[in-house]
């Protein structure tokens, strides 16, 4: 994780520069990303746990479900958005998903474990907690999303540096791993700045809940990739899951 976040903040860099720059950037937006480098990398933190206590397939969704659910009450109480009706069913639909979720076994058990459970919805809250915050930055306060989410990036390194200094492989993990490194140092910043764009030109409800559209893909994924059991129920739950997503969206 800090190799990805330093890789991030050092190719992003000059974008990242360029669009601060542009927008007449004040030193108050460092204090906003800041916040937001802290929520990521208690989220990311506690996603590792996850992957590392459960199954992928029941961790992801779990998050991605709690996530937007609760970035719409968040929207609704703190930025004053008001979904409607058929949003707020699509709440409930993907509650319904979790609970389906959520009681289908592990790769050790019948029964999933309730760490894995608390895990998933552990990071299903900080999810929520950086899209309020985010949607609040950019979408309220008009921040520039690349800018803005560079230096939460930036943020993010610095705060990842004990763990790598700690470890005492750094080094080793960067010449094993290059490619997969720069791969996602660009590829999860790019997906992320692209949402918080989103959120400018529409809601945060709205984005937060498009962008739990994998869910079924990481489902699957943990049957295929990881050999993990009980995939039927959890690919069923995770359909679910995004039928409360697409109908989030709709609202």
């Amino acid at each position: 994780m800090w190799w990805i976040n330093l890789v991030g903040a050092v190719l992003i860099a000059p974008l990242g520069i360029a669009t601060l720059v542009a927008a007449h950037v004040e030193w108050h937006w460092l204090l906003l990303a800041g916040v937001c480098g802290v929520f990521e990398v208690i989220y990311f933190l506690l996603l590792q746990r996850g992957y590392r206590d459960g199954d992928v397939s029941l961790v992801y969704p779990l998050a991605r479900g709690t996530g937007p659910t609760l970035s719409v009450v968040g929207a609704m109480v703190l930025l004053g958005e008001r979904p409607s009706v058929v949003s707020l069913v699509g709440v409930a639909v993907i509650i319904a998903g979790i609970g389906v979720i959520s009681t289908a076994g592990s790769r050790t058990a019948t029964r999933a474990p309730l760490s894995s459970i608390l895990y998933g919805l552990g990071v299903g809250v900080m999810i929520a907690c950086f899209t309020v915050w985010d949607g609040w930055a950019v979408g309220t306060l008009g921040l520039p999303p690349i800018g803005y989410f560079w230096m939460a990036i930036a943020v993010q390194a610095i705060l990842f540096t004990p763990f790598a200094v700690r470890g005492r492989n750094a080094v080793s993990t960067f010449r094993t791993h290059p490619w997969v490194i720069t791969a996602i140092g660009l590829l999860g910043p790019a997906s992320y700045m692209l949402a918080l764009t989103a959120v400018q030109l529409s809601s945060v409800a709205t984005v937060a809940a498009a962008r739990e559209s994998s869910v079924v893909l990481v489902a699957l994924g943990g049957a295929f990739f990881f050999g993990e059991k009980h995939v039927v129920q959890r690919l069923i739950g995770a359909v679910v899951v995004f039928t409360g997503v697409a109908l989030l969206a709709l609202g």
